[in-house]
């Protein structure tokens, strides 16, 4: 499960590496978040345009390091701990301090994470076919263990659709409602992950397109569109700004500070909520 060491050959102007990529996603987000978080009390509008392109640029940024990771497994483990923790985090906040103009679904990690797996299910499918158009034998449960890693997310969704189901019936307590519900947001899954299964398939298609930018951009781009298409003018649409960074991307991965990244997202979540709520 380790991934090559090949990289894409950078153009003199290509100048952001994968840390400068992420620390620029991270301004972004906190504008949107102020947003978020501050709307009510008349936080402006184009704070939140501003956060459009941060989800794409942290998938580009996920689908890299996915890549480049020296274990698939522990970089999975680490973002389905870090799903856990955000959503004891925010059920925990929005108890303690209740804020009823603040909804708090934010858990890019789950997003992350469903999108990861699907990139390794990718792989063993790819890997495993090929294996069998070659003639070799000595690999044969890669495209089983592909479909199954495909099929993982999904089953995810059971304790939300069983939610569902049971909430029509009036001889079901709600305290097991509430515990399928919350049940379904510690299994990272297609149907209530940040974002939706469309941006998790965007970092598929990112992972897969990693040494053609333009293909990359262009389903940023077809996203986009499709975006458009549904919702014309709809603020969505600004992720598709996110393409200049990722041309600018010259496919060094910078000094790191993976804990920053891990840390930060929660830290400004917690506090910018507090703030709204106590302010």
């Amino acid at each position: 499960m380790t991934a090559s060491s090949a990289r894409v050959p950078a153009r003199r102007w290509q100048v952001l590496d994968g840390t400068a990529l992420k620390l620029l996603a991270m301004a972004l987000m906190t504008a949107d978040h102020i947003h978020q978080m501050f709307a009510p009390a008349g936080a402006p509008l184009w704070l939140t345009i501003l956060g459009r392109p941060v989800f794409p640029l942290f998938l580009f940024a996920a689908a890299e390091g996915f890549h480049y990771t020296r274990s698939r497994r522990r970089y999975l483990l680490r973002l389905l701990l870090a799903s856990w923790g955000m959503t004891l985090l925010t059920t925990v906040l929005q108890q303690a301090v209740p804020e009823p103009g603040v909804v708090l679904m934010n858990n890019a990690f789950s997003t992350f994470f469903v999108t990861g797996v699907y990139i390794q299910s990718w792989d063993w499918l790819t890997a495993g076919l090929r294996a069998r158009r070659s003639g070799l034998v000595r690999r044969p449960g890669l495209v089983l263990r592909g479909l199954l890693a495909a099929l993982l997310p999904l089953a995810g969704m059971l304790p939300a659709l069983a939610a569902g189901v049971l909430s029509f019936r009036e001889d079901v307590p709600l305290a097991v409602l509430r515990g399928l519900a919350f049940l379904s947001l510690l299994l990272p899954n297609p149907l209530l992950i940040e974002g939706g299964p469309a941006l998790a398939a965007l970092g598929v298609l990112f992972y897969i397109f990693r040494k053609n930018r333009a293909a990359q951009v262009a389903a940023l781009g077809a996203l986009t569109a499709l975006v458009w298409l549904r919702r014309p003018g709809d603020i969505q649409c600004w992720m598709a700004a996110a393409a200049l960074p990722i041309l600018l991307y010259n496919g060094r991965p910078g000094r790191g500070w993976k804990p920053l990244f891990y840390l930060y997202y929660p830290a400004h979540i917690a506090a910018l909520y507090l703030a709204a709520a106590l302010l």
